[in-house]
C-alpha cells in the first residue's frame, strides 16, 4: 500500500486567513495529501501569509528562510507561499530574490486554483507563479477542512471597498464581494445538523454584505435567517464596521438570543482628526451614538475594538482623546496595535510619521489601561453563573476551557469530556481575562 503524502500549512493574520487555511487544506485533503505534525515531515509546506502588519510579514519572511536547509535535505519537497503577502505590489519578486527554492506562489486572489498549480509544478521543474490582479466569481466548490469544532467560520463577504488610508486590504483582497444568501444559510445549517455550537460569520465588513446589490437582502436580514435556523447553537460576526453600524442589526440581536451579545466595532481612534485622516468615514460622536443605541436596546451587551495609536500626525491630544474613548465606551477588550506603514496606502505617503519611541510610549499607556479596565469586567464575574461553550482540553494545566457569549474564557476540571458543549460554571475566580470556576448541577449538556 503506498504511503499518503503529507502536507503543513503556516498560517498568518486573523480568523479570515485562518478560515482560509481550512480551505486550502481541503483542497490538499481533496488530492489526498494527508495532514502532517511537523514541518519536517511534510512532502508540501504552504504558506498563508498577512501583510496587514509588518509583524506577520516579517514572521513569515524568517520562517520561509529557515527552509532552506530543508529543502536542500529534501529537494522533493514543495514550498507554496500564497496569501495576501504575495498579492502585495513587488514582494513576488521580492520573494524570488530572497528565496529561490520557493516552488509556487499565488495570491490571495487565487488560492481556489491551488490544485492545478501544484500538479503543474509537478511536471516541470521551473518555478510556477500564478498571481491573479483581480477577483473572480466567487467559488463554493471548496470544502474546508474545519479542525476548531466546536466552532466554524462562515464567510458571507470577501474583499474590502472602503480605503481606509493605512489599510492595504482592498489592494490585495480586491472589492468587496457578496456570497448569495442561500449558499450561506445552506452552510450554516449544515453545520448546525452536523454538531457545530458556534457560528461566526466573517467579512472584513460584515455589515455591508449585500450593498453590491446580488443578494436581495442587508446584513440584518441575513443575520436574522441564520438566527432563526432551529437548533441550539451562538452565532457571532465580525467585523463590523461603525458607518454601517445600524439600529436594524441591534433590533436583530434583541429579537434572537442565540446571537452573542458581544460587538467588535473598530473604532480605531477617538480624534476626529485622525479618523477623518484615515478616511473612517464617521466621528467620535458618531460611534459613540451607536454604543449608546446598542446598549439602549441591550443593556447587557459588550462592546470589543480595535485601536491604532502613533498614526501620521497624532498629537498627545490626539492620543488623551483615545484613552478618554476608552474610558467612556468601557470596552470589554481592545486589540491595540502601533501605526505600521504599509506601501501602496495612502497613509505611508503622509508627512508627520510618529517617532518610534512615542509610538511605543502610547502603546504601553493604552495597553496598561486597557488591561485594568479588562481586568475589573473580570472581577465582576466572580460568585455569578455563566454558561461557556467547552471548545479545547488543555493538558499541561489538567482543565477544560471554553468562552461565555462575551468572549471571556473560562477554565474548569471535569472527569468527563465535555469539548462540544454548554457548561454553567459558577466563577470561583478571576485573572485579567482568564475565568476559574466550577460546573454546577444544572449544567446545560448538548
Amino acid at each position: 500500500m503506498l504511503m499518503s503524502e503529507k502536507y503543513h500549512i503556516v498560517t498568518y493574520g486573523c480568523q479570515m486567513n485562518v478560515h482560509e487555511s481550512e480551505k486550502i487544506a481541503g483542497i490538499l485533503r481533496r488530492m489526498h495529501y494527508e495532514e502532517s505534525a511537523t514541518i519536517e515531515d511534510a512532502d508540501i509546506i504552504v504558506f498563508n501569509t498577512c501583510c496587514i502588519r509588518e509583524n506577520a510579514e516579517n514572521h513569515a519572511f524568517g520562517n520561509i528562510g529557515a527552509l532552506k536547509k530543508l529543502k536542500k535535505q529534501n529537494p522533493n519537497l514543495l514550498i507554496a507561499v500564497g496569501g495576501c503577502m504575495t498579492q502585495e505590489k513587488g514582494k513576488t519578486e521580492t520573494l524570488k530574490k530572497k528565496f529561490p527554492f520557493i516552488d509556487i506562489m499565488f495570491g490571495a486572489l487565487n488560492f481556489e486554483e491551488l490544485e492545478t498549480l501544484i500538479n503543474r509544478k509537478k511536471r516541470q521543474k521551473k518555478k510556477v507563479v500564478e498571481i491573479r490582479d483581480e477577483a473572480g466569481e466567487i467559488v463554493e466548490t471548496i470544502e474546508p477542512y474545519r479542525t476548531s469544532y466546536p466552532n466554524a467560520w462562515v464567510n458571507i463577504t470577501y474583499g474590502c471597498d472602503n480605503f481606509c488610508s493605512y489599510c492595504i486590504v482592498p489592494y490585495v483582497r480586491g472589492r468587496e464581494r457578496s456570497r448569495k444568501p442561500e449558499r450561506i444559510l445552506a452552510e450554516v445549517k449544515m453545520l448546525v445538523e452536523q454538531g457545530y455550537k458556534e457560528i461566526t460569520l466573517l467579512g472584513q465588513n460584515v455589515n455591508s454584505y449585500g450593498k453590491d446589490g446580488t443578494t436581495g437582502m442587508n446584513f440584518a436580514q441575513l443575520l436574522d435567517a441564520v438566527a432563526s435556523i432551529e437548533g441550539k447553537f451562538r452565532v457571532r460576526f465580525m467585523t463590523s464596521h461603525p458607518k454601517d453600524f445600524t439600529e436594524e442589526v441591534v433590533a436583530v440581536m434583541e429579537k434572537h438570543p442565540k446571537i452573542c451579545r458581544l460587538v467588535h466595532l473598530p473604532v480605531q481612534s477617538g480624534s476626529n482628526r485622525i479618523l477623518q485622516l484615515m478616511n473612517r468615514r464617521y466621528t467620535r460622536e458618531k460611534y459613540l451614538d451607536e454604543i449608546k443605541a446598542l446598549k439602549t436596546r441591550l443593556p447587557e451587551a459588550e462592546v470589543t475594538t480595535d485601536i491604532i495609536v502613533g498614526f501620521p500626525t497624532e498629537t498627545e491630544e490626539d492620543y488623551l482623546q483615545t484613552e478618554a474613548l476608552v474610558k467612556e465606551v468601557d470596552f470589554a477588550s481592545a486589540f491595540t496595535f502601533v501605526y505600521s506603514p504599509r506601501q501602496g496606502t495612502k497613509a505611508a505617503t503622509m508627512e508627520g510619521q510618529i517617532p518610534e519611541e512615542v509610538q511605543k510610549d502610547r502603546i504601553m499607556r493604552l495597553v496598561e489601561l486597557v488591561n485594568a479596565l479588562t481586568r475589573k469586567k473580570s472581577e465582576r464575574y466572580v460568585g455569578k453563573e455563566v454558561e461557556i461553550l467547552c471548545e479545547d482540553y488543555d493538558e499541561k494545566k489538567g482543565t477544560y476551557l471554553g468562552r461565555d457569549e462575551f468572549g471571556r474564557m473560562g477554565y474548569f476540571h471535569s472527569d468527563t469530556n465535555r469539548v462540544g458543549e454548554f457548561v454553567t460554571l459558577k466563577i470561583t475566580k478571576a485573572n485579567g481575562i482568564s475565568l476559574f470556576g466550577e460546573p454546577t448541577e444544572n449544567a446545560a449538556k448538548s
